[in-house]
């Protein structure tokens, strides 16, 4: 008979799977925004330090040498597709008043490797470098320990007994970072129906 009085206890201090989500809900309700400040903190960094890395990033390398010739050849590659639009677009429409056949024409040729592409790798290496060095700035270690501390309170909501048990740990987890998990409500005024 105690066995079943001791596993109904038992079965009334588990929690149910909407409990559960409740807590789950807080936590990335408390964690999230602090989360995605430090985010944007660490993405202004980061695009502001690739800007400044790619430039010295492809002179070390050698390749402002091949990007500065390259922008020459772009440069003049489109003055050159200018002028051809210009001719072909004019021997179109001269075509048209002498019915002849070159008003079908098209430029559908595009070269394999820009200049963009040069560049665009050149801010992929830089991105590498500059995230492995957020890394080691504050606001990467920050960012670290917030999501480290949120993977650990949503472990605790998995992992806990009971809601008090759960409640007392996730208390002591946001303590840490400036949260209280237990909100005190006997200092707030009543608001007045008047």
């Amino acid at each position: 008979m105690s066995s079943i009085k001791n596993r109904k206890d038992n079965m009334s201090k588990t929690m149910t799977k909407y409990q559960l989500d409740h807590f789950k809900t807080k936590v990335k309700r408390n964690f999230n925004p602090l989360i995605e400040e430090q985010e944007l903190l660490v993405k202004q960094y980061r695009a502001e330090a690739t800007e400044k890395i790619v430039g010295k990033l492809a002179k070390k390398m050698g390749a402002d040498k091949i990007l500065n010739e390259f922008k020459k050849a772009e440069v003049q590659l489109r003055s050159i597709q200018d002028k051809a639009r210009t001719f072909f677009k004019k021997k179109a429409e001269q075509s048209e008043d002498k019915k002849s056949n070159f008003n079908n024409y098209r430029f559908d040729q595009e070269e394999k490797l820009s200049l963009s592409d040069c560049e665009e790798q050149l801010k992929d290496w830089a991105r590498e470098l500059v995230d492995r060095e957020i890394r080691r700035r504050p606001e990467g270690l920050k960012l670290k320990q917030l999501e480290d501390l949120k993977t650990k309170a949503i472990d605790q909501v998995m992992e806990s007994g009971t809601p008090e048990e759960l409640i007392q740990q996730l208390d002591n987890t946001t303590k840490k970072i400036g949260i209280a998990w237990v909100v005190d409500t006997s200092k707030i005024k009543q608001i007045s129906s008047n």
